[in-house]
């Protein structure tokens, strides 16, 4: 995965701030690592494929954005209460968080996997679950899907407070399986640690119910024109090339999907 250069960090990190006349956004991120799309590098700046796609967004619709780092089980809360602005986390658009929050048009969409220990015969299904420990993320779609789905299914769920935790677990022979967004896991089945240890058990069965309808912006209810602003700033990136061009510094096909 390619990061940003110095410079590129530094116009993320302000995205755009000294533009007297843009307004100023709190971008709330999830404050936990969930690479390839947002982790902190060495020196704590963030960089990835959703801080790039923020610093274009907030460019293309003359918004001066602040990262601002928030625990994820506490996201929406912080965005309710006012102390965030906009959540642009790699979260999914649900019929659940959209009794509580609204969001943007999608901006990306790929599917969910399983990843499990290498030559242990398991499938991202409830019978080739059944009698495993599957451990996934809480307060996340994957939780709401492994509860309805391998739970039912005679599986042990497992909650962690961040995918890398279940991560490591995985690793260490601890739990059986992972569920996490497939781009994820081919982040850690392709690290050192994930590739001595792991495979992927394939991808789930679909249920847009649980798991979206892809990933947008979660803003709060009844702002349509910071909405506006931001759909308008996605289709203008898509539209110009910018998406692309940041999307192939970190994958090797389109992740916007269907």
């Amino acid at each position: 995965m390619k990061t940003l250069t110095k410079f590129a960090a530094a116009v993320v990190l302000s995205l755009v701030a000294g533009a007297a006349s843009a307004q100023q956004v709190k971008v709330g991120i999830a404050a936990e690592a969930y690479p390839p799309f947002a982790s902190p590098d060495a020196s704590g700046n963030w960089e990835g494929w959703e801080v790039e796609f923020i610093g274009a967004i907030c460019k293309a619709a003359a918004m001066d954005c602040v990262i601002t780092p928030v625990a994820w089980d506490g996201i929406i809360p912080s965005l309710t209460s006012g102390q965030i602005d906009v959540i642009m986390a790699s979260m999914s658009i649900t019929e659940e968080r959209m009794q509580a929050i609204d969001f943007s048009d999608k901006y990306y969409n790929t599917p969910t996997g399983v990843a499990a220990a290498k030559g242990s015969g398991i499938t991202a299904t409830p019978e080739g679950l059944a009698g495993k420990i599957i451990g996934v993320q809480g307060s996340t779609i994957h939780e709401v899907y492994v509860q309805k789905y391998f739970a039912a299914g005679a599986a042990e769920v497992k909650v962690y407070a961040t995918q890398d935790e279940a991560n490591q677990d995985l690793a260490a022979g601890r739990i059986d399986a992972t569920q996490a967004d497939s781009i994820t896991l081919d982040a850690f089945l392709n690290s050192d640690a994930g590739k001595a240890c792991c495979e992927s058990a394939g991808n789930v069965a679909d249920d847009k119910e649980v798991l979206g309808l892809g990933v947008g912006a979660g803003l709060r209810k009844g702002e349509e024109d910071l909405k506006a602003k931001i759909n308008k700033a996605i289709a203008d990136i898509r539209a110009d090339g910018t998406y692309d061009a940041i999307t192939a510094k970190y994958f090797t096909s389109s992740i916007y999907g269907d």
